[in-house]
């Protein structure tokens, strides 16, 4: 005799939700694995786990990077930034974790974004940096975070950032994902093609406003 349509509803929703709590960062069987050039470049890989090399090859090397020495490239919004993830650092491959420098100058932002598979520490390692994220029933948790302050942007919630001082501001970030993700909002609504019509009846704007802002957030108009 087969199982109630409801029993079956049930076991499936639950089947679901099990799937969901258990995506994540797959813990390491080892120490650590330092990608295998032989097999290919973790870059070409994207952030595919490649064929580890030996351990007995491993060397110091492999667990330092030195590319954040310096503030990287600064865009339109003032902001700098080098993320660090296994395709430049092979060290924190399987891992579980990946980082960022950010550098802002006087009154630039890191416009809200969010990302969907990492919570994030942010420390100010300088300056003093507006900060702050928006949880799920709209409420904003946000202040003026110091030089040696830190705060934390929960998984999958929007969060933002301004230079407030007087000063240029660096910011060091760490994620508990080899890969978290990044999506800013302005990009995602204006950039990413959708409708036009649906996006003047969201913000009631008007058709020339829409183009205008995605002539500045989509690369393709």
């Amino acid at each position: 005799m087969s199982p109630p349509l409801s029993v079956l509803f049930v076991t499936l929703a639950f089947s679901l939700h099990c799937v969901i709590i258990s995506a994540s960062d797959p813990d390491p069987v080892q120490d650590f694995c330092i990608p295998n050039p032989r097999y290919g470049s973790i870059r070409t890989a994207h952030l595919a786990i490649l064929p580890c090399k030996n351990s007995s090859e491993a060397s110091v090397d492999d667990f330092v990077f030195s590319g954040m020495q310096s503030a990287g490239n600064f865009s339109d919004t003032g902001l700098a930034a080098i993320p660090v993830n296994p395709t430049i650092f092979p060290g924190i491959n399987t891992l579980g974790m990946s980082f960022i420098r950010a550098d802002l100058k006087v009154g630039g932002i890191n416009p809200p974004h969010f990302h969907p598979r990492a919570t994030e520490i942010s420390y100010v390692v300088r300056g003093s940096v507006y900060s702050g994220f928006v949880d799920s029933g709209n409420r904003v948790f946000a202040r003026t975070i110091e030089e040696g302050e830190v705060m934390v942007f929960p998984r999958g919630l929007v969060h933002f950032q301004m230079n407030v001082g007087d000063k240029p501001a660096t910011i060091f970030g760490s994620f508990n994902s080899q890969n978290p993700g990044s999506q800013k909002i302005p990009a995602a609504i204006f950039g990413s093609g959708i409708d036009e019509e649906l996006l003047e009846k969201t913000f009631g704007l008007s058709p020339k406003e829409i183009g205008r802002m995605r002539r500045k957030f989509d690369p393709r108009v």
